[in-house]
């Protein structure tokens, strides 16, 4: 089966703005990193002496606060240039960009170990390169350091990736219920426990749908209803299967709310699952065929108000979501509180459960507390 290919990423809005605020500080940490680069014959280093005395000249021998801990302030600069050019790195080698772009955010930890290195070594080198990748970090993800929830909105909207194997679907539906959420997306729905979830949030949500392993409940009337294609059974293979087969582990689905304000189209997707080994490298060959086949379902949209809920296995910095997140909004960026973290549920590190929008605008977007699952549930509140 031919592997579909990656989509071409446009630097997105926090790249650019990283890029064009770096160059100065690059200019002066390769300056002071490399001096008889910058500042050529006039920066050699005399060539007698013992260090620590002072040369005929009057310059003191051996390495100085600006020489010292050269490799440090190396690492400091190659860290920079991975944040500032993540999107450049290829993915032929075992998918090496993608794997980077996930767990980006926590390459900033790198910095204060940089930092006390060049304070050890009293390098000043080292201490400046350092400039370029605090710039380039606060320039991706320091927006989200900040609080920019607001208590308005009109409706609340809420994903959860229930797990098939988590141990009490009873206690996740009575949460998920009493969380608010005017509309619910449920994903991985296991085949024994999709009537304890029916049964358990009917009360709470009148209408629902379930196509395949996802669903959605909510307050208000549902239609148009169908299951959207995320290229599970792509190939001749899955070409081949009947419909009906193909429902019963179906991943997505498109449905339309009867808000108050307005139809709003509702997308739920569960990607294909991320591996990591250490000869393949990361493995995301179905999830990124999915992310262009949702891709294409969001753009060819009629509805001008959109949602898109799911695990979609993989961070928004990742470029196998370019033709997502070109067309809609994250509502943690815009609206959250921090990163926003939901997997794994013990202790989260990376965001793969999303709430996107078009149309309409986030005021808040937040992650509820755990339930049985492996995922956590995040949560949105949206206005027209």
């Amino acid at each position: 089966m031919t592997r579909p290919s990656q989509p071409t990423r446009t630097p997105s809005l926090r790249s650019r703005r990283s890029l064009a605020a770096v160059p100065a500080a690059l200019r002066e940490a390769i300056a002071a990193t490399f001096p008889r680069v910058a500042g050529g014959a006039a920066e050699e280093a005399p060539t007698t002496g013992t260090p620590g005395t002072t040369h005929a000249s009057g310059r003191r021998c051996g390495p100085g606060i600006w020489r010292r801990g050269r490799l440090l302030a190396a690492a400091a600069l190659l860290l920079g240039v991975v944040l500032l050019l993540h999107a450049s790195i290829p993915n032929r080698i075992g998918n090496l960009g993608s794997l980077v772009e996930t767990f980006l955010p926590w390459f900033g930890l790198a910095v204060p170990v940089l930092l006390a290195g060049a304070l050890l070594r009293r390098s000043a080198s080292a201490a400046l390169a350092l400039l370029l990748p605090v710039v380039a970090w606060l320039s991706l993800f320091g927006g989200l350091l900040t609080d920019k929830t607001h208590p308005d909105g009109d409706l609340m909207v809420a994903s959860h990736n229930v797990g098939a194997d988590n141990p009490d679907p009873v206690g996740t539906a009575r949460a998920l219920a009493g969380s608010g959420a005017d509309v619910l997306a449920l994903e991985e729905l296991a085949a024994h426990a999709r009537g304890t979830y029916e049964r358990e949030l009917a009360a709470a949500y009148p209408h629902h749908t379930v196509q395949g392993t996802v669903g959605v409940w909510s307050r208000f009337p549902l239609s148009d209803t169908r299951p959207v294609d995320v290229a599970m059974d792509a190939g001749p293979l899955g070409a081949a299967k009947p419909a009906a087969e193909k429902m019963v582990d179906n991943r997505g689905l498109r449905t339309t709310v009867a808000t108050d304000h307005g139809p709003l189209a509702v997308y739920v997707a569960h990607l294909g699952s991320v591996r990591v080994n250490p000869r393949a490298g990361l493995s995301v060959g179905r999830r990124d065929a999915g992310a262009q086949s949702l891709g294409r379902a969001v753009a060819a949209e009629r509805n001008d108000r959109v949602v898109l809920l799911g695990d979609l296995n993989g961070t928004l910095d990742d470029r196998a979501y370019a033709g997502i997140t070109s067309r809609m909004d994250s509502a943690q960026e815009r609206a959250g509180a921090g990163f926003g973290f939901s997997w794994p549920a013990a202790f989260p590190v990376v965001r793969i459960d999303q709430i996107l929008v078009r149309g309409v605008r986030p005021e808040s977007s937040w992650v509820l507390p755990a339930t049985g699952s492996d995922h956590l549930p995040v949560a949105a509140r949206i206005n027209w």
